[in-house]
């Protein structure tokens, strides 16, 4: 037997039920993984209460990410074979294939080997949160060496991923967060400044830290914001939404985009996933990075998969610095 984690109505993390199954059995362009880590994000609550941009398909299971061993293929499965250490990487249904269980079946599109140096713990909080960054920064925000970026809500894990990835591109991050209680956390993380958004203002720090030649936002909270950052963007510069933390609606700052030729768009890690080219320029990216020992994720706290929920609550807290990840 096999245990999983399914929910059968939106809410909070009470929904989500452990039950047995059978261990599943892989069909065509299908992988069977032993589970061993699954990484948590913020989008698996998103899912959960049905905030995401997939909703859910009852009864659904969950999660986007994990990292395990392959214990078989299905027919027409040729990259994989039984006892690869593999990687899950998001972009499936997952009503349908989530990682939240002893053992996933998963397409083969969504499967990557394992880089060499990593954790199976390590591992599970990779995909997700570097991909998305990668995307966003190198492929969307055509950052480049010496440029500054900024990133928000940089204490989560694709924020700790995008300060490193601008760190390995030779540009200069600057991280934002709520208060200053994770401001050292973030400096020891790679960031050049810290901006605590709720103790300073935005716009005036930005500018004051980089004289107005901000080239680069990546920025998970979108609402009034935005215009603070576009305020404080260099000419032609580009401002990447990948998330909507904020409950507020995110204006459009035409006069500003007009006045300084700004590019401004929405961004999600599909963009990457779906491309095989950009797919395979990220891979060698963060191989090279974990190879190198620039990019290494985050873990903050790790729970069994029996205590799904009160990993849910956690994550629901705010108080993590990095990766919650789920062992079985």
């Amino acid at each position: 037997m096999s245990r999983v984690v399914r929910f059968y109505s939106l809410g909070g993390p009470e929904v989500l039920r452990l039950e047995e199954r059978e261990i599943p059995k892989p069909g065509a362009g299908e992988v069977l993984i032993k589970v061993e880590a699954i990484g948590l994000n913020r989008a698996d609550v998103m899912f959960r209460t049905g905030r995401y941009l997939e909703k859910a398909t009852f009864p659904s299971q969950m999660g986007f990410e994990g990292s395990g061993t392959v214990l078989a293929t299905g027919p027409g499965v040729e990259s994989f074979r039984a006892g690869d250490a593999v990687g899950v990487m998001p972009g499936f249904d997952l009503s349908k294939y989530g990682t939240y269980a002893d053992h996933a079946v998963i397409p083969q599109a969504y499967v990557l080997p394992q880089p060499q140096g990593l954790t199976s713990v390590q591992a599970a909080g990779l995909w997700m949160a570097y991909l998305t960054a990668y995307g966003g920064l190198i492929e969307a925000g055509r950052l480049m060496a010496g440029d500054w970026v900024v990133i928000s809500a940089a204490s989560s894990s694709v924020g700790l991923a995008a300060i490193q990835i601008a760190r390995q591109a030779g540009a200069r991050p600057i991280a934002t967060t709520l208060t200053s209680a994770k401001r050292d956390a973030l400096m020891e993380a790679g960031a050049y400044a810290v901006i605590a958004t709720q103790e300073e203002s935005l716009e005036q720090r930005l500018q004051e830290l980089t004289g107005g030649m901000l080239n680069c936002a990546f920025d998970a909270v979108g609402g009034p914001q935005v215009v603070s950052l576009a305020e404080a963007m260099a000419p032609r510069g580009c401002i990447v939404v990948h998330g909507a933390l904020s409950p507020e609606d995110t204006p459009f700052p035409l006069k500003l985009a007009l006045k300084k030729s700004l590019t401004f768009r929405g961004y999600v890690y599909t963009e990457v996933t779906k491309n095989t080219d950009c797919l395979a320029r990220a891979q060698a990216f963060i191989a090279q990075g974990i190879a190198s020992g620039t990019l290494r994720p985050y873990i903050d706290r790790t729970f069994s998969l029996d205590k799904v929920i009160d990993a849910h609550r956690y994550l629901e807290s705010n108080q993590q610095f990095g990766k919650v990840v789920l062992t079985t």
